[in-house]
């Protein structure tokens, strides 16, 4: 029998980043209903705000504190408000993440490349360097990093982007690799097509949803509800085991050829 006990996250503080809609809060309304302590990030703070208020009215704990992650100072002062307000952090959900070019990869400007990076790739990186003295001082902790099937398989238009997804793939086998000797965990999570803000030039085209519901196993996109169980365990006692790994939540989509 499944000892349930090793899914509660009672004690635990979890900054999720871009967890003002979608996929982010969805994860961070499972954590929270697990026991944890959240923190609520995006961009915006009164986006931030409403999504806290949210979880607070029911019965859940959590604060927002908005965080643009290719800021530096922003990434310090949200792990800093962090530490004020909850104490520590055990948790890191990586996902704020952008996709702001669709096309072949000769066409993208230096600019766009420039920006995926930073909040892709450097902003996950520089920010994990932060929590990890914290998570060091509370005996260890769980990062989870957002990736994507664009990471393992390239596809048309997505180039750049798939670029960066699987940059964040060693990124967490080397988090993994290096701080595990201090308790700190690292694992990747790679959706498949969930309906969000950010996938939406994908799933409006009718064309390609067509396609989809004819050769995914599944036959359907994603909610992002769908992604929270991974995350649960991951960032839980019940993954303790669990470290260096990428996982799919895919739908089937990297085996339908």
């Amino acid at each position: 029998m499944t000892n349930t006990a090793n899914f509660n996250l009672t004690g635990k503080v979890a900054i999720i980043t871009g967890s003002s809609k979608g996929i982010g809060e969805a994860m961070a309304r499972a954590l929270a209903e697990n026991g944890a302590k959240v923190v609520i990030s995006s961009r915006k703070q009164d986006a931030c705000d409403e999504v806290a208020a949210k979880f607070k009215s029911d019965g859940l704990d959590a604060t927002g504190i908005a965080c643009h992650v290719a800021n530096s100072e922003q990434r310090k002062n949200l792990v800093d408000k962090t530490v004020t307000h909850f104490g520590g952090v055990d948790i890191l959900i990586n996902n704020a993440g952008i996709n702001p070019v669709y096309g072949p990869i000769e066409n993208a400007s230096e600019d766009a490349f420039d920006k995926l990076i930073n909040v892709n790739v450097k902003a996950i990186w520089a920010l994990s360097n932060i929590c990890m003295p914290e998570m060091k001082k509370r005996g260890g902790g769980s990062i989870i990093n957002i990736s994507s099937v664009e990471g393992l398989h390239p596809g048309f238009g997505l180039g750049l982007y798939s670029m960066s997804k699987a940059a964040v793939l060693m990124l967490t086998k080397n988090q993994a690799k290096e701080w595990g000797r201090h308790g700190i965990r690292s694992n990747a999570i790679c959706p498949g097509l969930v309906k969000t803000k950010l996938s939406e030039a994908l799933w409006t085209n009718e064309k390609l949803m067509a396609k989809i519901k004819k050769t995914l196993p599944s036959g359907r996109m994603a909610i992002p509800n769908e992604m929270t169980g991974l995350a649960v365990l991951l960032a839980s006692e019940a993954g303790s085991y669990m470290t260096g790994g990428i996982y799919t939540v895919d739908g089937g989509y990297l085996i339908a050829g």
